[in-house]
Protein backbone atom coordinates (compact mmCIF):
# COMPACT_ATOMS: atom_id res chain seq x y z
CA UNK A 1 0.00 0.00 0.00
CA UNK A 2 1.45 3.52 -0.38
CA UNK A 3 -0.31 6.57 1.29
CA UNK A 4 0.73 9.64 0.46
CA UNK A 5 0.36 12.72 2.97
CA UNK A 6 0.01 16.13 2.18
CA UNK A 7 0.52 18.42 5.08
CA UNK A 8 2.82 17.67 8.75
CA UNK A 9 2.94 19.06 12.05
CA UNK A 10 0.46 17.47 14.61
CA UNK A 11 -1.99 15.52 11.93
CA UNK A 12 -0.10 14.47 9.12
CA UNK A 13 2.70 12.86 11.11
CA UNK A 14 0.42 11.23 13.58
CA UNK A 15 -0.65 9.68 10.35
CA UNK A 16 2.74 8.90 9.41
CA UNK A 17 4.30 7.44 12.39
CA UNK A 18 0.92 5.40 13.45
CA UNK A 19 1.23 4.10 9.90
CA UNK A 20 4.63 2.82 10.06
CA UNK A 21 3.95 1.30 13.87
CA UNK A 22 0.63 -0.62 11.93
CA UNK A 23 2.09 -1.43 8.72
CA UNK A 24 6.25 -2.09 8.13
CA UNK A 25 5.89 -2.55 4.38
CA UNK A 26 3.70 0.64 3.49
CA UNK A 27 5.30 2.99 1.19
CA UNK A 28 4.74 6.25 3.74
CA UNK A 29 5.26 9.78 1.45
CA UNK A 30 4.74 13.00 3.69
CA UNK A 31 4.95 16.35 1.37
CA UNK A 32 4.56 19.54 3.52
CA UNK A 33 5.61 23.17 1.43
CA UNK A 34 7.31 24.52 4.17
CA UNK A 35 10.82 23.77 5.85
CA UNK A 36 9.39 22.38 8.58
CA UNK A 37 7.56 18.95 8.96
CA UNK A 38 7.05 18.40 11.95
CA UNK A 39 7.38 21.86 14.61
CA UNK A 40 5.96 23.16 17.92
CA UNK A 41 3.73 25.42 16.63
CA UNK A 42 1.93 26.23 20.01
CA UNK A 43 5.28 27.19 21.16
CA UNK A 44 5.52 30.09 18.85
CA UNK A 45 4.10 32.74 20.89
CA UNK A 46 7.05 31.74 24.02
CA UNK A 47 9.64 32.12 21.71
CA UNK A 48 8.70 36.18 21.25
CA UNK A 49 10.39 36.72 25.04
CA UNK A 50 12.70 34.12 25.06
CA UNK A 51 10.70 31.65 27.22
CA UNK A 52 11.77 29.38 25.29
CA UNK A 53 15.34 30.73 24.38
CA UNK A 54 16.28 27.82 21.64
CA UNK A 55 15.40 28.07 18.09
CA UNK A 56 15.80 24.25 17.48
CA UNK A 57 13.56 23.41 20.27
CA UNK A 58 10.96 24.03 18.27
CA UNK A 59 11.36 22.03 15.90
CA UNK A 60 10.66 18.40 16.88
CA UNK A 61 11.37 16.21 14.31
CA UNK A 62 13.97 16.47 10.99
CA UNK A 63 13.44 14.28 7.79
CA UNK A 64 16.03 12.77 8.44
CA UNK A 65 14.79 11.61 11.96
CA UNK A 66 12.00 10.53 10.68
CA UNK A 67 13.70 8.26 8.13
CA UNK A 68 15.94 6.46 10.62
CA UNK A 69 13.05 5.32 13.24
CA UNK A 70 9.90 5.54 11.20
CA UNK A 71 11.41 4.92 7.47
CA UNK A 72 9.24 7.71 6.37
CA UNK A 73 10.15 9.39 3.28
CA UNK A 74 9.09 13.03 4.00
CA UNK A 75 9.54 15.79 1.55
CA UNK A 76 9.86 19.69 2.76
CA UNK A 77 9.43 22.42 0.71
CA UNK A 78 7.68 20.14 -1.80
CA UNK A 79 3.85 22.51 -2.69
CA UNK A 80 1.08 19.75 -3.80
CA UNK A 81 -0.82 22.21 -6.11
CA UNK A 82 -3.47 19.78 -7.77
CA UNK A 83 -5.21 16.62 -6.55
CA UNK A 84 -6.43 13.80 -9.74
CA UNK A 85 -8.55 11.58 -7.69
CA UNK A 86 -9.84 9.66 -11.28
CA UNK A 87 -5.78 8.63 -11.78
CA UNK A 88 -5.15 8.51 -8.11
CA UNK A 89 -2.31 10.98 -8.72
CA UNK A 90 -0.82 14.22 -6.61
CA UNK A 91 1.13 17.10 -9.08
CA UNK A 92 4.10 18.07 -6.79
CA UNK A 93 5.87 21.78 -7.29
CA UNK A 94 9.35 21.58 -6.11
CA UNK A 95 12.11 24.04 -6.93
CA UNK A 96 10.15 25.00 -9.62
CA UNK A 97 10.05 21.59 -11.37
CA UNK A 98 5.97 19.60 -11.48
CA UNK A 99 6.02 15.84 -11.22
CA UNK A 100 3.27 13.50 -10.39
CA UNK A 101 3.02 11.18 -7.42
CA UNK A 102 0.73 7.91 -7.46
CA UNK A 103 -1.55 7.03 -4.23
CA UNK A 104 -3.19 4.14 -2.62
CA UNK A 105 -4.53 5.95 -0.22
CA UNK A 106 -4.51 9.94 0.25
CA UNK A 107 -4.63 11.38 3.61
CA UNK A 108 -5.29 15.35 3.88
CA UNK A 109 -3.60 17.27 6.54
CA UNK A 110 -3.03 20.74 5.27
CA UNK A 111 -4.28 22.43 8.69
CA UNK A 112 -5.44 25.50 8.69
CA UNK A 113 -4.37 29.00 7.44
CA UNK A 114 -4.15 32.67 9.29
CA UNK A 115 -7.46 35.09 8.11
CA UNK A 116 -5.51 38.33 6.52
CA UNK A 117 -8.48 40.66 6.25
CA UNK A 118 -8.60 42.52 3.22
CA UNK A 119 -7.84 45.72 4.83
CA UNK A 120 -7.27 49.37 2.66
CA UNK A 121 -3.39 50.22 3.02
CA UNK A 122 -2.71 46.60 3.85
CA UNK A 123 -1.19 45.41 0.88
CA UNK A 124 2.46 46.85 0.69
CA UNK A 125 2.55 47.49 4.23
CA UNK A 126 5.99 46.25 5.34
CA UNK A 127 5.09 45.50 8.97
CA UNK A 128 2.41 43.52 9.39
CA UNK A 129 2.32 39.62 9.75
CA UNK A 130 0.86 36.88 11.52
CA UNK A 131 2.19 34.28 13.79
CA UNK A 132 1.55 30.46 12.47
CA UNK A 133 4.81 28.82 10.94
CA UNK A 134 8.65 29.47 11.87
CA UNK A 135 9.24 31.01 9.00
CA UNK A 136 6.51 33.78 10.61
CA UNK A 137 8.33 33.65 13.43
CA UNK A 138 11.55 34.97 12.16
CA UNK A 139 10.35 37.69 10.41
CA UNK A 140 8.42 38.88 13.90
CA UNK A 141 11.82 38.42 15.15
CA UNK A 142 13.49 40.80 13.02
CA UNK A 143 10.84 43.13 13.36
CA UNK A 144 10.75 43.06 17.26
CA UNK A 145 14.21 42.99 17.86
CA UNK A 146 14.45 46.37 15.48
CA UNK A 147 15.54 49.31 17.44
CA UNK A 148 13.15 51.47 16.23
CA UNK A 149 9.91 49.10 17.54
CA UNK A 150 8.24 50.05 20.57
CA UNK A 151 4.62 49.39 19.91
CA UNK A 152 2.94 46.78 18.78
CA UNK A 153 -0.46 46.47 17.93
CA UNK A 154 -2.05 42.86 17.96
CA UNK A 155 -5.50 42.54 15.94
CA UNK A 156 -7.67 39.47 18.04
CA UNK A 157 -7.97 39.19 21.44
CA UNK A 158 -8.67 35.06 21.13
CA UNK A 159 -6.10 32.47 22.38
CA UNK A 160 -3.17 33.03 20.18
CA UNK A 161 -3.41 36.81 20.83
CA UNK A 162 -3.39 37.00 24.34
CA UNK A 163 -0.52 34.50 24.28
CA UNK A 164 1.51 36.88 21.59
CA UNK A 165 0.70 40.22 23.91
CA UNK A 166 2.21 38.58 26.94
CA UNK A 167 4.90 37.48 25.23
CA UNK A 168 5.57 40.63 23.69
CA UNK A 169 5.42 42.81 26.95
CA UNK A 170 7.75 40.37 28.86
CA UNK A 171 9.83 41.20 26.19
CA UNK A 172 10.01 44.80 26.98
CA UNK A 173 7.24 46.34 24.04
CA UNK A 174 4.35 48.38 24.97
CA UNK A 175 0.85 46.26 23.35
CA UNK A 176 -2.37 47.00 22.03
CA UNK A 177 -4.94 44.65 21.73
CA UNK A 178 -8.06 45.60 19.31
CA UNK A 179 -10.69 42.93 19.63
CA UNK A 180 -13.90 43.13 17.60
CA UNK A 181 -16.36 41.19 19.84
CA UNK A 182 -17.30 42.80 23.59
CA UNK A 183 -14.76 40.73 25.04
CA UNK A 184 -11.65 39.01 24.72
CA UNK A 185 -11.57 35.06 24.45
CA UNK A 186 -14.63 35.29 22.49
CA UNK A 187 -14.93 31.38 23.74
CA UNK A 188 -15.11 32.41 27.17
CA UNK A 189 -18.42 34.24 28.64
CA UNK A 190 -18.43 37.81 29.56
CA UNK A 191 -18.25 37.89 33.50
CA UNK A 192 -15.15 35.17 33.27
CA UNK A 193 -13.37 37.15 30.44
CA UNK A 194 -13.42 40.20 32.91
CA UNK A 195 -11.29 38.52 35.08
CA UNK A 196 -8.49 38.21 32.15
CA UNK A 197 -9.03 41.90 30.86
CA UNK A 198 -8.03 42.82 34.55
CA UNK A 199 -5.22 40.96 34.38
CA UNK A 200 -3.74 42.48 31.15
CA UNK A 201 -4.51 45.59 32.38
CA UNK A 202 -2.52 45.39 35.46
CA UNK A 203 0.38 44.44 33.21
CA UNK A 204 0.28 47.13 30.84
CA UNK A 205 -1.73 45.89 27.86
CA UNK A 206 -4.24 48.55 26.13
CA UNK A 207 -7.00 46.66 25.61
CA UNK A 208 -10.05 47.99 23.40
CA UNK A 209 -12.76 45.34 22.71
CA UNK A 210 -16.29 46.23 20.61
CA UNK A 211 -14.07 47.53 18.06
CA UNK A 212 -12.31 47.01 14.24
CA UNK A 213 -9.40 47.51 12.61
CA UNK A 214 -10.96 49.15 9.62
CA UNK A 215 -7.92 50.39 7.62
CA UNK A 216 -3.78 51.14 7.83
CA UNK A 217 -2.41 54.22 6.86
CA UNK A 218 0.97 55.34 6.72
CA UNK A 219 2.61 52.24 5.22
CA UNK A 220 1.19 50.22 8.12
CA UNK A 221 2.35 52.34 10.51
CA UNK A 222 -1.03 53.54 11.58
CA UNK A 223 -4.27 51.35 12.04
CA UNK A 224 -7.45 53.26 12.00
CA UNK A 225 -10.59 51.39 13.75
CA UNK A 226 -14.17 51.57 12.81
CA UNK A 227 -15.09 54.32 14.87
CA UNK A 228 -12.31 56.78 13.65
CA UNK A 229 -9.68 56.23 16.66
CA UNK A 230 -6.11 56.44 15.39
CA UNK A 231 -3.55 53.85 16.88
CA UNK A 232 0.16 54.37 15.92
CA UNK A 233 2.57 51.33 15.44
CA UNK A 234 5.54 49.94 14.73
CA UNK A 235 4.56 46.39 13.86
CA UNK A 236 1.19 44.71 13.56
CA UNK A 237 0.41 41.01 14.54
CA UNK A 238 -2.89 40.22 12.80
CA UNK A 239 -4.52 37.46 15.20
CA UNK A 240 -7.94 37.42 14.34
CA UNK A 241 -8.64 33.63 13.58
CA UNK A 242 -7.56 30.90 10.89
CA UNK A 243 -9.83 29.44 8.03
CA UNK A 244 -9.54 25.81 6.97
CA UNK A 245 -6.43 25.64 4.32
CA UNK A 246 -8.81 23.39 2.13
CA UNK A 247 -8.14 24.90 -1.54
CA UNK A 248 -6.51 21.87 -2.71
CA UNK A 249 -9.39 19.59 -1.73
CA UNK A 250 -12.75 22.11 -3.54
CA UNK A 251 -10.22 22.06 -6.76
CA UNK A 252 -10.36 18.48 -6.57
CA UNK A 253 -14.22 18.09 -6.31
CA UNK A 254 -13.99 17.33 -2.80
CA UNK A 255 -17.52 18.02 -0.32
CA UNK A 256 -16.76 20.85 1.75
CA UNK A 257 -19.37 22.10 4.41
CA UNK A 258 -19.46 24.37 7.21
CA UNK A 259 -16.86 27.31 6.66
CA UNK A 260 -15.45 25.92 3.82
CA UNK A 261 -14.22 23.01 6.29
CA UNK A 262 -13.74 19.97 4.43
CA UNK A 263 -16.04 17.24 5.09
CA UNK A 264 -15.88 13.52 6.19
CA UNK A 265 -17.05 11.00 7.65
CA UNK A 266 -16.51 9.25 11.36
CA UNK A 267 -13.87 7.04 9.72
CA UNK A 268 -11.79 10.58 8.38
CA UNK A 269 -13.21 9.71 4.12
CA UNK A 270 -13.53 12.45 2.34
CA UNK A 271 -16.41 12.37 -0.40
CA UNK A 272 -13.65 10.51 -2.60
CA UNK A 273 -13.48 6.96 -0.96
CA UNK A 274 -9.84 7.19 -1.14
CA UNK A 275 -8.80 10.13 0.17
CA UNK A 276 -9.19 10.96 3.82
CA UNK A 277 -8.87 14.09 6.03
CA UNK A 278 -7.63 15.39 9.19
CA UNK A 279 -6.72 17.89 11.58
CA UNK A 280 -7.85 22.16 11.29
CA UNK A 281 -8.94 21.43 7.70
CA UNK A 282 -12.20 19.17 8.37
CA UNK A 283 -15.58 19.67 9.65
CA UNK A 284 -15.93 18.20 13.23
CA UNK A 285 -19.05 17.55 15.19
CA UNK A 286 -19.38 19.55 18.56
CA UNK A 287 -19.86 16.76 21.00
CA UNK A 288 -22.90 18.07 22.88
CA UNK A 289 -24.74 19.75 20.00
CA UNK A 290 -23.95 17.15 17.33
CA UNK A 291 -23.24 20.02 15.20
CA UNK A 292 -20.85 20.83 12.60
CA UNK A 293 -18.28 22.93 13.59
CA UNK A 294 -13.79 23.68 13.43
CA UNK A 295 -11.88 22.92 16.11
CA UNK A 296 -8.29 23.77 14.98
CA UNK A 297 -6.47 22.34 17.87
CA UNK A 298 -3.62 20.10 18.27
CA UNK A 299 -4.74 17.86 20.57
CA UNK A 300 -7.92 16.82 18.24
CA UNK A 301 -5.23 16.91 15.39
CA UNK A 302 -3.35 14.35 17.29
CA UNK A 303 -6.05 12.10 17.86
CA UNK A 304 -7.40 12.35 14.63
CA UNK A 305 -3.91 11.88 12.84
CA UNK A 306 -3.90 8.41 14.64
CA UNK A 307 -7.41 7.23 14.20
CA UNK A 308 -7.33 7.55 10.55
CA UNK A 309 -4.55 5.75 9.87
CA UNK A 310 -5.98 3.04 12.18
CA UNK A 311 -9.16 3.14 9.86
CA UNK A 312 -7.60 2.61 6.65
CA UNK A 313 -5.69 -0.59 7.82
CA UNK A 314 -9.07 -1.71 8.96
CA UNK A 315 -9.02 -1.49 12.89
CA UNK A 316 -12.04 0.75 13.48
CA UNK A 317 -11.65 3.96 15.59
CA UNK A 318 -14.48 6.30 14.54
CA UNK A 319 -13.84 10.59 15.17
CA UNK A 320 -16.51 10.88 18.51
CA UNK A 321 -16.56 14.29 17.94
CA UNK A 322 -14.72 17.43 19.52
CA UNK A 323 -15.51 19.93 22.88
CA UNK A 324 -13.00 22.15 22.09
CA UNK A 325 -10.67 22.20 24.94
CA UNK A 326 -8.70 25.03 25.09
CA UNK A 327 -6.54 26.95 27.83
CA UNK A 328 -4.18 30.18 27.88
CA UNK A 329 -1.81 32.22 30.18
CA UNK A 330 -2.14 35.55 30.53
CA UNK A 331 0.60 37.02 32.65
CA UNK A 332 -0.08 35.29 36.08
CA UNK A 333 -3.53 34.29 35.18
CA UNK A 334 -4.84 31.11 33.84
CA UNK A 335 -8.11 30.97 31.48
CA UNK A 336 -9.46 27.36 30.36
CA UNK A 337 -12.47 26.07 28.32
CA UNK A 338 -14.41 23.29 27.43
CA UNK A 339 -17.50 22.25 25.81
CA UNK A 340 -20.14 24.95 25.44
CA UNK A 341 -20.28 28.70 27.00
CA UNK A 342 -23.81 29.95 28.35
CA UNK A 343 -23.61 31.98 24.63
CA UNK A 344 -23.06 29.39 22.86
CA UNK A 345 -26.00 26.94 24.78
CA UNK A 346 -28.04 30.07 24.17
CA UNK A 347 -27.75 30.11 20.63
CA UNK A 348 -28.19 26.37 20.11
CA UNK A 349 -31.65 26.60 22.44
CA UNK A 350 -30.54 24.45 24.87
CA UNK A 351 -32.93 24.13 28.29
CA UNK A 352 -29.63 25.51 30.50
CA UNK A 353 -28.67 26.86 33.75
CA UNK A 354 -25.04 27.80 35.04
CA UNK A 355 -23.77 28.43 38.27
CA UNK A 356 -20.21 29.66 39.63
CA UNK A 357 -18.15 28.30 42.34
CA UNK A 358 -15.13 30.10 43.88
CA UNK A 359 -12.72 28.24 45.47
CA UNK A 360 -9.17 27.51 46.13
CA UNK A 361 -6.68 25.99 44.42
CA UNK A 362 -5.55 23.91 47.51
CA UNK A 363 -6.36 24.16 51.03
CA UNK A 364 -7.11 27.46 52.17
CA UNK A 365 -4.86 26.92 55.27
CA UNK A 366 -2.01 25.89 53.14
CA UNK A 367 0.52 28.63 52.01
CA UNK A 368 0.22 29.60 48.54
CA UNK A 369 -3.38 29.28 47.99
CA UNK A 370 -4.67 31.18 45.12
CA UNK A 371 -8.39 31.65 44.18
CA UNK A 372 -10.11 29.99 41.21
CA UNK A 373 -13.13 30.76 39.46
CA UNK A 374 -15.11 28.02 37.64
CA UNK A 375 -18.70 28.48 35.93
CA UNK A 376 -20.57 25.26 34.81
CA UNK A 377 -23.15 25.04 32.18
CA UNK A 378 -25.83 22.20 32.23
CA UNK A 379 -29.25 20.77 31.91
CA UNK A 380 -31.20 21.20 34.87
CA UNK A 381 -33.67 18.54 34.10
CA UNK A 382 -31.21 15.51 32.72
CA UNK A 383 -27.97 16.99 34.72
CA UNK A 384 -26.13 16.96 31.00
CA UNK A 385 -23.04 19.28 31.74
CA UNK A 386 -22.38 21.38 28.32
CA UNK A 387 -19.00 23.31 29.22
CA UNK A 388 -17.70 24.40 31.68
CA UNK A 389 -14.91 27.44 32.67
CA UNK A 390 -12.07 28.70 34.62
CA UNK A 391 -9.85 31.76 35.41
CA UNK A 392 -6.75 31.52 38.15
CA UNK A 393 -3.65 31.78 39.03
CA UNK A 394 -2.85 28.14 39.76
CA UNK A 395 -5.15 24.85 39.22
CA UNK A 396 -7.38 26.05 36.47
CA UNK A 397 -5.55 23.35 34.52
CA UNK A 398 -6.39 20.64 36.56
CA UNK A 399 -10.09 21.54 37.19
CA UNK A 400 -10.89 21.76 33.65
CA UNK A 401 -9.26 18.76 32.39
CA UNK A 402 -11.44 17.27 34.83
CA UNK A 403 -14.84 18.36 33.32
CA UNK A 404 -13.72 17.74 30.12
CA UNK A 405 -13.09 14.34 31.30
CA UNK A 406 -16.37 14.14 32.89
CA UNK A 407 -18.51 15.35 29.50
CA UNK A 408 -16.15 13.09 27.38
CA UNK A 409 -17.66 10.34 29.69
CA UNK A 410 -21.41 11.34 29.91
CA UNK A 411 -21.18 12.02 33.44
CA UNK A 412 -23.93 14.55 35.08
CA UNK A 413 -23.76 17.09 37.90
CA UNK A 414 -25.24 14.31 40.06
CA UNK A 415 -21.51 12.57 39.49
CA UNK A 416 -19.37 15.83 40.19
CA UNK A 417 -19.63 15.25 43.79
CA UNK A 418 -18.78 11.34 43.72
CA UNK A 419 -15.25 12.14 41.82
CA UNK A 420 -12.43 11.41 44.78
CA UNK A 421 -10.19 13.58 43.65
CA UNK A 422 -6.41 13.60 45.23
CA UNK A 423 -6.47 15.45 48.53
CA UNK A 424 -4.10 16.56 50.76
CA UNK A 425 -3.57 20.09 51.58
CA UNK A 426 -0.27 20.80 48.99
CA UNK A 427 -2.48 19.83 46.20
CA UNK A 428 -6.37 20.12 46.78
CA UNK A 429 -9.34 20.77 49.72
CA UNK A 430 -11.15 17.47 50.94
CA UNK A 431 -14.10 19.09 48.79
CA UNK A 432 -12.66 20.31 45.20
CA UNK A 433 -14.36 23.26 43.54
CA UNK A 434 -15.10 20.40 41.08
CA UNK A 435 -17.09 18.57 43.85
CA UNK A 436 -18.69 21.87 45.07
CA UNK A 437 -19.85 22.77 41.16
CA UNK A 438 -21.55 19.58 41.43
CA UNK A 439 -23.24 20.50 44.84
CA UNK A 440 -24.27 23.73 44.02
CA UNK A 441 -25.57 22.77 40.66
CA UNK A 442 -27.63 19.83 42.44
CA UNK A 443 -28.86 22.84 44.45
CA UNK A 444 -30.14 24.65 41.60
CA UNK A 445 -31.83 22.07 39.93
CA UNK A 446 -33.09 20.49 42.87
CA UNK A 447 -35.42 23.70 44.04
CA UNK A 448 -33.08 23.97 47.02
CA UNK A 449 -31.43 27.50 45.90
CA UNK A 450 -33.19 29.93 43.24
CA UNK A 451 -30.25 31.95 41.06
CA UNK A 452 -29.86 34.95 39.10
CA UNK A 453 -27.32 36.02 37.33
CA UNK A 454 -24.99 38.96 37.34
CA UNK A 455 -26.45 40.66 34.25
CA UNK A 456 -29.91 39.66 35.82
CA UNK A 457 -29.57 41.77 39.21
CA UNK A 458 -30.35 45.52 37.64
CA UNK A 459 -33.48 44.09 35.99
CA UNK A 460 -34.28 42.02 39.57
CA UNK A 461 -33.95 45.66 41.33
CA UNK A 462 -35.82 47.50 38.99
CA UNK A 463 -38.69 45.02 39.62
CA UNK A 464 -38.14 45.82 43.49
CA UNK A 465 -35.70 43.38 44.85
CA UNK A 466 -33.49 44.51 47.40
CA UNK A 467 -29.75 43.32 47.51
CA UNK A 468 -29.30 41.67 51.14
CA UNK A 469 -25.34 41.62 51.58
CA UNK A 470 -24.35 39.05 54.41
CA UNK A 471 -20.79 39.84 54.47
CA UNK A 472 -19.33 41.25 57.45
CA UNK A 473 -19.05 44.86 57.79
CA UNK A 474 -15.55 45.28 57.24
CA UNK A 475 -15.57 43.87 53.87
CA UNK A 476 -17.96 46.54 52.52
CA UNK A 477 -14.50 48.77 52.42
CA UNK A 478 -14.05 46.61 49.20
CA UNK A 479 -17.30 47.75 47.88
CA UNK A 480 -21.33 48.08 48.24
CA UNK A 481 -24.42 47.33 46.17
CA UNK A 482 -25.89 50.35 45.64
CA UNK A 483 -29.29 50.42 48.04
CA UNK A 484 -28.16 47.21 49.78
CA UNK A 485 -29.11 46.32 53.38
CA UNK A 486 -25.87 44.76 55.11
CA UNK A 487 -26.98 41.80 58.02
CA UNK A 488 -23.50 39.96 58.38
CA UNK A 489 -24.29 36.03 58.03
CA UNK A 490 -23.37 35.09 61.83
CA UNK A 491 -25.97 37.53 63.03
CA UNK A 492 -28.81 37.09 60.57
CA UNK A 493 -30.84 34.61 62.51
CA UNK A 494 -31.10 37.21 65.76
CA UNK A 495 -31.91 39.84 63.35
CA UNK A 496 -34.48 38.73 61.49
CA UNK A 497 -37.23 40.81 62.77
CA UNK A 498 -35.52 43.81 61.22
CA UNK A 499 -36.48 42.89 57.76
CA UNK A 500 -39.37 42.85 55.97
CA UNK A 501 -41.48 39.92 55.32
CA UNK A 502 -43.31 41.39 52.57
CA UNK A 503 -40.38 42.62 50.72
CA UNK A 504 -38.27 40.16 47.81
CA UNK A 505 -34.51 40.14 48.77
CA UNK A 506 -31.42 39.27 46.73
CA UNK A 507 -28.61 37.75 48.71
CA UNK A 508 -25.04 38.21 48.21
CA UNK A 509 -22.08 37.45 49.95
CA UNK A 510 -18.42 37.62 48.69
CA UNK A 511 -18.43 34.03 47.09
CA UNK A 512 -21.99 32.36 47.61
CA UNK A 513 -21.15 30.01 49.85
CA UNK A 514 -22.49 32.44 52.68
CA UNK A 515 -25.81 33.68 50.89
CA UNK A 516 -26.47 30.14 50.24
CA UNK A 517 -27.03 29.71 54.04
CA UNK A 518 -28.68 32.79 54.00
CA UNK A 519 -30.93 31.57 51.63
CA UNK A 520 -32.04 28.63 52.96
CA UNK A 521 -32.45 29.85 56.44
CA UNK A 522 -34.83 33.07 54.78
CA UNK A 523 -36.17 30.89 52.72
CA UNK A 524 -37.40 28.79 55.46
CA UNK A 525 -38.53 31.69 57.81
CA UNK A 526 -41.55 32.84 54.78
CA UNK A 527 -39.15 35.34 52.90
CA UNK A 528 -39.10 35.76 49.36
CA UNK A 529 -35.44 35.41 48.31
CA UNK A 530 -33.42 34.53 45.39
CA UNK A 531 -28.90 34.05 45.85
CA UNK A 532 -26.84 36.05 43.64
CA UNK A 533 -24.90 33.53 41.29
CA UNK A 534 -21.09 34.10 42.09
CA UNK A 535 -21.88 36.90 44.52
CA UNK A 536 -19.96 39.89 44.91
CA UNK A 537 -16.73 38.69 43.79
CA UNK A 538 -17.80 37.73 40.48
CA UNK A 539 -19.94 41.15 40.11
CA UNK A 540 -16.97 43.15 41.32
CA UNK A 541 -15.11 41.67 38.25
CA UNK A 542 -17.70 42.25 35.43
CA UNK A 543 -19.57 45.19 36.49
CA UNK A 544 -17.43 46.91 39.05
CA UNK A 545 -18.73 50.27 37.91
CA UNK A 546 -21.65 49.34 39.52
CA UNK A 547 -20.61 49.34 42.81
CA UNK A 548 -19.91 51.96 45.31
CA UNK A 549 -16.73 52.24 47.30
CA UNK A 550 -16.30 53.96 50.82
CA UNK A 551 -13.87 57.04 50.80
Amino acid sequence: MKVVIIGGVAGGMSAATRLRRLDEDAEIIVFDKGPYVSFANCGLPFYLSGEISNHADLVVQTPEKLQQRFKLDVRPNHEVTQILPDSHEVIVCYAGQLTRESYDRLILAPGAQPIMPDLPGIVGAKNIYALRSIPDLDQIMTGIQAESTQRVLVVGGGFIGLEVAENLVLSGLKVTVVEQAPHVLPPLDTEMAAFVEAELARNGVRVITGQAVASFEDAGTVAVLADGTRLTTDLTIMAVGVRPASQLAKAAGLRLGFHDGIVVDQQYQTSESDIYAVGDAIVVQQQVTNKPTLIPLASPANRQGRQVADNIVGLPHPNRGSLGTAIVRAFKLTAAATGLSEYQAQQAGLTYRVVHVRGGSHAGYFPGSTPLTLKLVFNPDSGEIYGAQGVGEQGVDKRIDILATAIKGDLTIDDLPELELTYAPPFGSAKDPVNMLGYVAMNVAEGLSKTIQWHQLPAALAAGRQVLDVRDTDELADGEFKRARNIPLNQLRQRLTELDSTQPYVVSCFSGQRSYIAERLLRQHGFDVVNLDGAFALYHAVRPQDLIYQR
